[in-house]
């Protein structure tokens, strides 16, 4: 049987097997968008997505560059008719996460 989530499958195995993220959360959120004008006639249900990411990949490397390395992995995605149309990225490393953990624990 064929996937209902093709895109994010590809999305999550490309990461995994390249970024070998600690945290890989990938939300669709193709249903907020589906009304916007360039959306009209388009059938997949696959188009925007927010994708949160954290790899020690990101080690040195400023928020660009780790922009580049996820768009140069999903760029048939990216590509392709009815793929990705927008990809909203949060790029960390594990450092970083643990920072921002840390600073939302003590708001609390």
């Amino acid at each position: 049987m064929a996937s209902q989530t093709p895109i994010e499958d590809a999305i999550r195995q490309k990461i995994t097997a390249a970024l070998k993220p600690t945290t890989l959360d990938i939300h669709n959120d193709s249903h907020l968008h589906a009304h916007h004008e360039p959306m009209q006639g388009v059938t997949s249900k696959e188009t925007h997505f927010r994708v949160i990411i954290t790899s020690e990949s990101f080690q040195s490397k400023m928020q660009a560059a780790r922009h580049r390395l996820v768009y140069s992995l999903l760029k048939d995605e990216l590509a392709q008719e009815g793929g990705i149309h927008a990809l909203q990225l949060r790029t960390m490393t594990p450092e970083e996460e643990a920072k921002r953990k840390a600073q939302e624990a003590e708001a609390e």
